[in-house]
Parts: C-alpha cells; structure tokens; sequence
C-alpha cells in the first residue's frame, strides 16, 4: 500500500504515526476507553518490527508521542500542514478521521483490507452521512458512540437517530440545549439520563490537534527511498518483486557517473577547494608523471546510463592534487589510454560501470591495470546496505556528506570527488584486512569486475524474429488455454481477477478454500498447486499465470531492450547488490527466466549464438551446495556418497526411509531431494509440510531421520548457529561476512529467520564466491589462451559462452578445469556440461 500511495499520490512530505502506548489522556477521562478490545493477536505484533523496518528502509519518518493516539498525531501534523498551505492526504482505516476533512485536508479511507481506497472531500463526508459536515463526526460519536473504542454514547441512539438530531441542532450541545424540542418523550429520556455520557462520548472521540510534536514539516520532507537500504531489507524479506522493482528503477543510476546531484552541502573544505583544466595532451603527459599513487579518478559521462554515455571528460586527483581533463581537439581519450590502463595504483567508485563504459569506447581494461573500487570495499564490509551511493560511503567512512554542485560546478566536483577517493579506499582496505577479506577482494570481486563489464559488452544475441513468432504462439497459445478454462468454468470470467477466479474455484466449482485474505480467496501460486489434483482446470490456471508472465515480461520484455546496433541484449549484472554475495541481473533478468513449462524453457531458443558458427556453450556445477554442506559439516556419510559420485537424493532416500537405493521409488527420491535442499535453507518441519503437500508429524519424521543418518550436518547447523549468536555475523568459505541483528531479537519470526540465514548463509555464500572465483579464472585462461570464445553469463551455477565450433573441444576442457579446481573441498566438484546451436540445446 505504502508504495503504491508513494507513486500515486507522490508527496512532498511524510510521516507515518503509530501509537506509542496504551494509556493515553482519553484513558484519565474515562478508564473503560478502549476497554473491551481484545488483545493484538501476536501474529500482528510479531509484524510491527517488520513494519518499522520496512518504513526504515523505504526512508519514511516515523512519529509517535507519550499519551497520545496516531490519530492525535496525525490530526496536529495535518492541521499545522494545512496552515502552512499544503493540500493534506491522510490515510487511515479509520473513520473518527474524517472529522479533519477540510478544503485543504482530505481522507483517503482504506476498504477491502488495503487494496482500496475511497476519498472523503468534505461533500462526500456529506454523502456517507447525510447532511453532515466533517467536524460534526465527533457529535455523531457522542449520540450514537463507538463500540469499537467502547465509547458509551447514548444508548439506544443509533446512527439515523443521531444524524436526525444533529440535522436539527448541529452539535450534542445544541441538542442538549434544545431538549425539551426533540420529539419523542423516550429519546428525551434517554438523552437527559446519558446527559453526561454525550458529552464524554464526544471528548473522546475528538482528535487532539495540539500534540507536543517537535518536528518541523520540512523535516518531514520526503525525497524518497534509499534504494540500496530498501532492496536489502526487501532481499531478506524475499520479497522479489519489489527487489526487481527497485532495481530495474536503479539501473538508470550510474554511480560511476557524477550526475546526480543529490548531495547535501559540506561543511569542510568544498568552499576553498582547488583544481586545475587539463586540455592539451602535452600538459596531460606532464601532470600524470608528477602524480602520487593511489590516484582517484571519475569519469565524467554525458548520460547517466553507462551502456550509452559519451565520456566527456575525467578527473584525477589525489588528496594533494586535483584536475579535470577535459577532451576535445587537442586532447583525446586515446591520449589517456596508456595511463588508464597501465600498472599505476588508480582507485574509482564503481569499477564494472567505468570498465563498461571505457570499452564502449575503445579502451578495454583488465584486471592487471591496477584499479581498485571503493564501491566493492565498502559492500564487503557492509553486504546488508546492498548497491550503496558514494555519498553514503562517504557519509558512513568520512561523517560528513558530499557538497551539493550547480551545474557550472561539475568538474570542480568530479575532482574534488576524486581526491577523496584514494584515503577513503585506505581506510575501507585496512579493515577488509583486518577482517581477513583481503583475499576475496584482490582474487574475487576486483577481478570479477573487469570480467562482468566485458561481458554486459558482450551481450547475447537474440533472434528478433524467432522472439516474435514465439510470442504469435504464447498469444495463440494463451487464447486456447482461456477457452479451454472457460469451458471448464462454465462460463467465462476475467482470468486476471483473483476475487473472480476465486468465485469460479471456490463458490461454483466447490474446491477447498485453503487460504482467505480480507478481500475474498486467496489464488496465489502455492494455493493452486495444492489444488491442482482435484480439479483439472487448476493447472490450466497456473499454466495460462506461467505463459502470461512469458509474454509480457519476457517476449514483450526483450524486445524492448534488444540493440538494435548489436541485435544483443545486453544485461546488467549487479555485483554489489546482495547479502549473500550471488550476483543478480536487470534490464533483462536472465537469471529468472521461468522453466517449469516446456514453453519456458523454449523461450532459451531464440537465444543463439553471435556467429553462424558458433555454438553455446554451458557448464554448471553439480549439486554444488549440497557440496559446499558436506564440506562445511565434515559428515562422513555425506561426503562419502559425494566421493562414490553416487546419486545424493538416491542415497538420502535409501538412509531415511531404511532400503537399498534399488528399493527407491520416485516419490521416495522426490521427498528426499526435498529434505536435501531445504536442510539447506534451515527449513522447518511446518515448511518441509507445505513444500511435500504432507501431514506435518510425517514432515518432521523426515528430518529427523536426516539429521540421525547424516549428524555431522546437525552438529554443523547447531554450531553454527550458536556461532553467530556469539559473533552476530557468519562466514563464507572465502570469509565473507553477512551481519545478523535479527539473530538476538525477542521477536520469534525475526529470531527465527536470523537463524535460517545463519545455517544458509555460509552455503549459498560460498558457491557464490566458488563460481565467482572460476569465472575469473576461466577468463584468465581464456585470455592467455587467445581464445575467440566469450563468457555471456551467469545463471547461479552455471556459466553459459559461446564459441567457434573449432575452440569447443579445448573450450570445455579449460572451463571443466577451471571450475572443478577453483577450490579444494573434502568432496569432489563436478561439472555437467552441454552445448548446441541456441541456449535451448546446451542443456
């Protein structure tokens, strides 16, 4: 709800309130106020923290005040902002609200759970209560009084009475004071007897408007979420599509680009701060000589988007020393070639972008050209803060902030930026030592930079007219499976309703409610799938889901995005961007391409190579992570079967279940490979239940038996849990750090999860840093091997090139070596690998 206000209403200013206790001032007036609500049931409590964060992350202020309701705090911020001219929303789903509307203040009240919203202006007060203006509400409380906050009111008096009433005399004083005029001898009655009551009925119903609240409304100013806090918050919630969201939206930032001017004024030594134009190649030759090393530099790019900008100019500069270069006639960029990628110390904020844009044009860089990133020092100090800015780095490090530049400042800015890269890397650089990272930084993500900017340069070529006529036959495809799911209906509907389809499934064809949201049935994915056995049009449903998404994100998606310069996609890989160190991929997601339907997994047809001789290459890493356990764990059982290469669920399933592995059925070895990869994620019997569609006790009898044929792994996880109890942070293989606050919190769900991530983490993280770490290595080997072939991607575990048909042989030989030896487990690593005409056939 919260984002979808932020992008429809779009505010200058906001605050968010919440109750800070539950006596107030109302509570000294009356001690029964509120009295007869139950207790918050502790699932919702449980969500407050997650609801603090969440608001934390997307950089919502957040108010609350001592004997004072939310109500009361919104009620003072909304008049003193209508006071000062602003036009006021407030959101709530409560009515006792609509006593602020005004010309400038209007409600926005949320109905069916929060999905909707209807706005109350001061005529449709009117409409919802005949002939009422807004501030009357509070008389309509003190008549007819509110059960909910067990408000007393006069009993006996409902609504259509009061609004009759207040018709007539406008406020319960004036109905009091023209008693002996109401008709009807036992309202009279009534309203004589509960004299008292009205009147405090109708105090309590009064929102104060005075709280003491010492905040100015420009501190409430909202200039919008921090996007690296919000997708690491949205990362450990799991909450995908908003990560995508977001980081489709960040992808048009460059931070390798100083065009955003977005920083707040210094206070240190911007004012006197000096630099020098450099624009001649003579002068260039002369200064860059002089220069002390570790040099800052920034690129100065005409386009924040790094996949298109012109480079306009740079600027180098150390602490001592800053200049601008600015090309032109008399001094190129090709002038600056044997500086940039020379063996001189250089030290840039955002390495793969300024790699990427520096091979647009010309000059590639490698990993042997001595650069360092400050933007990849600080994540591996900080993972949780996700794709950080610069001026947050510098926050953080420096505490103080980045100066705010006009535009004729530019390049006093990039220079002056520049010189504070070099200390600001020297001080992120001694901690990674001390934390003994230093490793993972020189031998893995520096490196990888270089090779990640190569390949977004790279792309992948994709075939514009097998797209199109495959997205003829996902429409085509698509109408069948309507028809058909009408058919079975009965009737035909809006598949894209989910109150609609819940109608069909539930109310007409009698299937199972499993799940209710508060507006209706819930139709999410993981209710169909327990669905899909009874009833045939269920996995039609999910089916037509499946090709939906297909056509639109991804048929329709690509060809947004295809070159029309290169006829490639040219993805964007974010190595900065989560916890667990994976990398993740935009503009398009070629990591999530969906692949349960054959329909999806011929999508990677059109993907082929660049050359019509050339083939796609993949190789993916076996089990890796089940791998990376048996090494972590030491169990002995596990890494014999991984040693006899034997099939792992196979055998997980002749230890649990106590047969020989000829015994094993299918659902045997399905239930198995259940238990292996959720032992994984830290999975709960509950969790193992829903996944396997089975009775909970049975759930937990599997895991039971895991843990007692294969303890090591039980041992493992308990250690390591205690170990991050003790430590608040766990590590990988390659001793990257993941902090976890959560793991100390009172809070079950928040514990709980801190728990998982700390059982998961060093297992996902460390096949992070393993294929990582062989992507470097395969493109060393490749480089000195001459080879024409080319890296194009990352899918998790598996790496995908293409090649000369005459490079393949040699090709799988140097990537199966690179891979399988990259690390040194107690278990073998192995490597499945296929190729073929498109990225369909290397499977």
């Amino acid at each position: 709800m919260i984002l979808r206000l932020l992008s429809d209403e779009k505010p200058t200013h906001l605050a968010v309130a919440f109750d800070k206790s539950k006596t107030t001032f109302r509570h000294a007036d009356y001690a029964a106020y509120k009295g007869t609500r139950q207790e918050t049931p502790d699932e919702l409590v449980q969500q407050f923290p997650l609801a603090r964060r969440t608001l934390e992350a997307l950089a919502i202020p957040m108010i609350e005040v001592d004997q004072y309701e939310a109500d009361d705090v919104i009620g003072t911020l909304a008049r003193r902002a209508a006071e000062a001219g602003f036009d006021v929303r407030v959101v709530s789903g409560d009515k006792d609200l609509l006593q602020l509307v005004d010309d400038r203040i209007h409600v926005l009240l949320t109905r069916k759970g929060i999905t909707e919203m209807e706005h109350f202006d001061v005529q449709a007060v009117a409409r919802r209560y005949p002939g009422l203006k807004p501030l009357q509400v509070i008389d309509l409380k003190g008549l007819m009084g509110d059960p909910s906050d067990n408000i007393p009111g006069v009993p006996g008096v409902g609504e259509k009475t009061a609004l009759k009433l207040l018709s007539s005399f406008e406020t319960v004083e004036g109905v009091y004071e023209h008693l002996d005029e109401v008709a009807g001898q036992k309202l009279r009655e009534k309203l004589e007897l509960h004299r008292e009551d009205a009147f405090l009925s109708k105090r309590l119903a009064t929102i104060a408007c005075d709280v003491p609240i010492d905040v100015d409304l420009d501190a409430l100013r909202y200039e919008g979420p921090d996007p690296a806090r919000a997708i690491a918050w949205f990362r450990e919630l799991d909450f995908r599509s908003l990560v995508d969201k977001i980081s489709e939206e960040m992808s048009h930032d460059s931070t390798a680009v100083a065009g955003k001017n977005d920083a707040v004024p210094s206070a240190g030594d911007w004012a006197d701060f000096q630099y020098d134009v450099i624009e001649d190649a003579s002068t260039w030759q002369r200064t860059v000589s002089s220069l002390a090393e570790p040099v800052g530099v920034m690129l100065d790019l005409a386009d924040p988007d790094y996949h298109r900008a012109e480079i306009r100019g740079m600027a180098v500069a150390t602490p001592k020393q800053a200049f601008y270069v600015r090309f032109g006639e008399r001094l190129e960029l090709s002038d600056v070639r044997p500086w940039l990628v020379s063996d001189r110390t250089k030290v840039v904020f955002d390495l793969k972008s300024m790699a990427f844009a520096l091979d647009a044009h010309g000059i590639g860089l490698t990993p042997e050209c001595a650069w360092h990133d400050v933007k990849l020092a600080a994540y591996l100090l900080h993972p949780q803060d996700g794709d950080v800015e610069l001026a947050d780095v510098f926050a953080r490090e420096r505490g103080q902030e980045l100066p705010r530049f006009a535009e004729d400042e530019r390049e006093k800015w990039l220079a002056y930026t520049a010189s504070q890269l070099p200390p600001l890397f020297e001080a992120l650089a001694y901690t990674i030592r001390m934390q003994d990272m230093e490793r993972l930084y020189q031998e893995v993500e520096l490196p990888l930079a270089f090779v990640l900017a190569k390949m977004e340069i790279t792309g992948f070529y994709v075939n514009r007219e097998k797209l199109v006529a495959f997205g003829k036959e996902l429409g085509e495809r698509l109408d069948r499976i309507t028809q058909e799911i009408y058919s079975l209906a009965g009737t035909s509907f809006n598949l894209n309703s989910p109150k609609q389809l819940g109608e069909i499934l539930f109310d007409k064809l009698g299937l199972p409610a499993m799940k209710k949201t508060k507006t209706g049935y819930s139709t999410s994915a993981d209710v169909l799938e327990k669905l899909a056995p009874m009833h045939e049009i269920v996995q039609k449903i999910l089916d037509y889901r499946l090709l939906a998404k297909l056509q639109s994100t991804y048929v329709e998606g690509l060809l947004k995005v295809i070159r029309k310069e290169t006829g490639r996609v040219h993805t964007r890989f974010h190595q900065t961007l989560t916890a667990t160190g994976r990398l993740s991929s935009s503009e398009p997601n070629l990591q999530n391409i969906p692949i349960r339907l054959e329909e999806g997994r011929r999508l990677r047809q059109v993907f082929e190579p660049t050359y019509k001789d050339w083939v796609i290459f993949a190789a993916d890493y076996s089990q890796i992570e089940l791998r990376i356990l048996a090494h972590l764990s030491g169990d002995e059982a596990l890494i014999d079967a991984f040693r006899r290469d034997m099939d792992i669920h196979t055998r997980t399933a002749a230890d649990v279940f106590e047969v020989s592995p000829e015994e094993v059925t299918s659902l045997m070895r399905r239930q198995a490979k259940a238990v292996n990869f959720g032992i994984v994620y830290g999975i709960s019997d509950f969790g193992l239940a829903q996944n396997l569609n089975i009775p909970q006790k049975d759930a937990k009898r599997f895991i039971e038996g895991y843990f007692e044929k294969f303890p090591g792994v039980k041992r493992y996880m308990d250690e390591i849990v205690k170990q991050a109890r003790e430590r608040g942070f766990v590590t990988t293989l390659m001793n990257r750090r993941r902090y976890l606050p959560d793991i100390h919190s009172r809070n079950y769900q928040l514990r709980s999860f801190g728990e998982r991530t700390a059982m998961n983490t060093p297992i996902q993280g460390s096949a992070a840093d393993l294929i990582k770490l062989a992507m470097v290595r395969i493109d060393r080997a490749m480089r000195e091997a001459q080879m024409d072939a080319r890296m194009l991607l990352q899918v998790h575990d598996e790496l995908i090139f293409e090649c000369p048909k005459d490079e393949l042989a040699a090709l799988e030989v140097l990537v199966r070596d690179n891979m399988e030896n990259a690390m040194t487990l107690s278990v073998p690593l192995k490597v499945d690998t296929a190729y073929g005409p498109t990225w369909y056939d290397a499977k």
